[in-house]
């Protein structure tokens, strides 16, 4: 096995002291969207012990009121993106047609929809542990005309 060299050393040093930087700099004044430099705190926080927990998901109401969940399957939009704009969506909910017409690019046969909503269900917690009520609150909607 062969030594490092002085200079391989210091290269190597100097490597790692900007990593360790960055990193440090990231999570003092990081956002999520700077991982893996910056703080993931999705898993790094958690809900008090009783407080609802939120399952967003997204629907679709066609013609006749039938209810057709939009998620991964059948819009190739994932959840994560959904709840990651979520605030968007509800300050305008129009946004909403990129979701429709992904439903509608891969499901052409499929039921015309008439409405688009991102609905929370808000689970109940007692000291952590579910009590099996929910309510339901939708926080976008926007109509297809």
């Amino acid at each position: 096995m062969e030594t490092l060299t002085s200079r391989g050393r210091a290269v190597r040093l100097g490597a790692t002291a900007v990593g360790l930087a960055v990193v440090l700099a990231g999570t003092l004044w990081g956002s999520d969207d700077d991982f893996p430099f910056g703080p993931f705190r999705m898993y790094a926080t958690s809900n008090p012990p009783d407080e609802p927990a939120p399952d967003t998901r997204v629907e679709g109401v066609d013609r006749t009121g039938r209810v057709i969940e939009l998620g991964q399957a059948a819009t190739g939009i994932r959840r994560a993106e959904i709840e990651g704009q979520q605030s968007r969506y509800s300050n305008d909910p129009e946004l909403l047609s990129e979701v429709a017409n992904a439903y509608t690019e891969r499901h052409p046969d499929g039921p015309a929809l008439t409405e688009v909503r991102i609905v929370v269900r808000w689970h109940g917690i007692s000291d952590g542990r579910p009590t099996g009520r929910y309510v339901d609150e939708t926080v976008a909607r926007w109509e297809i005309r």
